[in-house]
């Protein structure tokens, strides 16, 4: 996988990369991941069944809650669109300091940045 431009620090790449290997594996339209903060990291793709509607991101931060993080540092979503106003205020639901959350396209250009 290509590193993604813009982006300085390698565990973003790593959360970026691994995002994007969700996308690509699961051929939904998006993927996130997640990294908590002791460095772990949780993925997941969106789900679109008849009688359940998930985000990626909404899917990721599930898993990291129900793995008992402490808090997040940073996400990161792949495919088409960028996060959603509802993301973003789940993402604030656990804690942590200036959440950074990528949006890249799924060959990992990065589309935008926001700080939480």
């Amino acid at each position: 996988m290509t590193e993604s431009v813009g982006v300085a620090d390698p565990d973003d790449v790593k959360i970026i990369n691994l995002a994007r290997a969700t996308l690509a594996r699961s051929q939904t339209g998006e993927a996130a991941c997640v990294r908590d903060t002791d460095g772990r990291t949780y993925t997941g793709a969106s789900v679109d069944l008849p009688h359940l509607q998930l985000s990626a991101i909404a899917v990721a931060v599930a898993i990291a809650a129900s793995s008992g993080v402490p808090g997040l540092e940073a996400v990161a979503l792949a495919g088409a669109s960028d996060p959603s106003v509802d993301d973003l205020a789940l993402v604030k639901d656990l804690p942590g300091e200036r959440v950074v959350v990528w949006s890249v396209d799924a060959s990992g250009s990065v589309r935008g940045r926001v700080e939480l």
